[in-house]
């Protein structure tokens, strides 16, 4: 169990998972992506029918820990790989999260960006609150998204929407992302968790092994191989992680400067 992501269940059989790390904007650790790997995992035997992932505020996730993850841009940060401890493999929470047969609900009530904002593109909806910010900043680290913004992203918003967020890392406000199709709705700050509860409620009180049953078909008919695409996305970050660039990028980010870039 991680004191920095809560779980709760009420009874119209919603499981609600909050990234609970507000000084950090709910940036994830190690432990933390294990604990939403777990509770994500977990929800069918608790008597979850549909789930929903939200944020502490004033962010939804700021991705990574930098400095935790990402090694403060020293020696760099660890590739995924699968139980072999050899083979690249797709990140195990994303792994859990789009294979999950829960519906699941991103409630966005603040900066979604880095792997925050893949947490939001693994979600089947996202209901955005106006406070909501989007941005695949990995470039900017001299990296490559996780599997969300290169297998799903293109899916909601287009090919050209999608390719100018990830080559550029720009942030996005909410009434942008709803405007290309990224959230399906927007309400105001105060209305998100009720909205999302809402909509939550309504999937959950209709017949659970259909619901699942219509998740699993929009998979079918919509999705990559994700594994084939984690093992990419994990055999491309391990050469990135040990580039100049990627180093620089981290260096820059933590002393708040901007990056130069050399393409090593």
């Amino acid at each position: 169990m991680n004191d920095h992501v809560r779980w709760e269940l009420n009874d119209d059989h919603v499981g609600t998972i909050t990234l609970d790390k507000p000084e950090t904007h709910n940036a994830l650790t190690h432990a933390m992506y294990d604990e939403l790997e777990r509770l994500v995992r977990a929800a069918p035997d608790s008597g979850a029918r549909c789930l929903i992932v939200t944020g502490s505020d004033p962010s939804f996730c700021s991705g990574d820990d930098v400095r935790a993850v990402m090694g403060a841009g020293d020696d760099g940060a660890a590739p995924v790989l699968d139980s072999d401890g050899r083979t690249p493999s797709i990140t195990p929470a994303a792994d859990a999260l789009l294979h999950t047969d829960i519906p699941v609900i991103a409630a966005v009530n603040g900066a979604a960006v880095g792997w925050g904002m893949e947490l939001a593109l693994f979600a089947d909806l996202r209901v955005a609150s106006d406070r909501a910010r989007f941005g695949e900043l990995f470039v900017l680290r001299g990296l490559v998204s996780d599997v969300g913004g290169i297998g799903r992203l293109a899916q909601l918003v287009g090919r050209e929407h999608a390719a100018e967020l990830l080559f550029t890392g720009e942030v996005i406000d909410a009434e942008r992302a709803q405007e290309i199709g990224l959230v399906g709705r927007v309400v105001a700050h105060e209305e998100l968790q009720s909205t999302s509860q809402g909509l939550a409620a309504r999937i959950a009180a209709n017949p659970p092994l259909a619901v699942q049953q219509l998740k699993a078909g929009l998979r079918r008919t919509l999705d990559p191989d994700w594994y084939e695409l984690g093992r990419w996305v994990s055999s491309t970050l391990t050469e990135l992680f040990g580039t100049a660039d990627h180093r620089e990028g981290v260096r820059a980010f933590l002393e708040r400067r901007p990056a130069e870039f050399h393409g090593n």
